[in-house]
């Protein structure tokens, strides 16, 4: 059992920057694949990056690209999304989610939100024009 919670949203000028963070209970955090998702009201939830279990892998959504980071510190049980060039469209609430470890990282496996067991509550997102 793996409980998450996100911080770190809020409201922002576009162009500003953000960094999420999501907390890990559970002394298993190194053996998930971590990832972030977003989602606005009536869509679905967006893939936007993850994080393999020992940090040494990342994939990315091709929309968010270049302006968002993610990493991890096992020893924290933290999994951050650095965010720099916020752009209007980035508005959303922010999930964070944990997948069970595989054999070897696979960006596209990692980017299908059914692959994940567990989610945190959401951080709100606004970048305001």
């Amino acid at each position: 059992q793996v409980q998450l919670v996100e911080s770190g949203g809020g409201l922002v000028q576009a162009g500003g920057s953000l960094r999420l963070s999501c907390a890990a209970s559970g002394r298993t955090f190194s053996s998930y694949a971590m990832g972030w998702f977003r989602q606005t009201a009536g869509k679905e939830r967006e893939f936007v990056a993850a994080i393999s279990w020992s940090a040494s892998n990342t994939y990315y959504s091709d929309s968010v690209k270049g302006r968002f980071t993610i990493s991890r510190d096992n020893a924290k049980n933290t999994v951050y999304l650095q965010i720099v060039s916020l752009k209007p469209e980035d508005t959303a609430v922010y999930y964070c989610g944990a997948s069970a470890r595989t054999l070897y990282f696979s960006g596209s496996y990692y980017s299908r939100r059914e692959q994940y067991a567990y989610w945190g509550q959401g951080t709100q997102v606004t970048v305001s024009s």
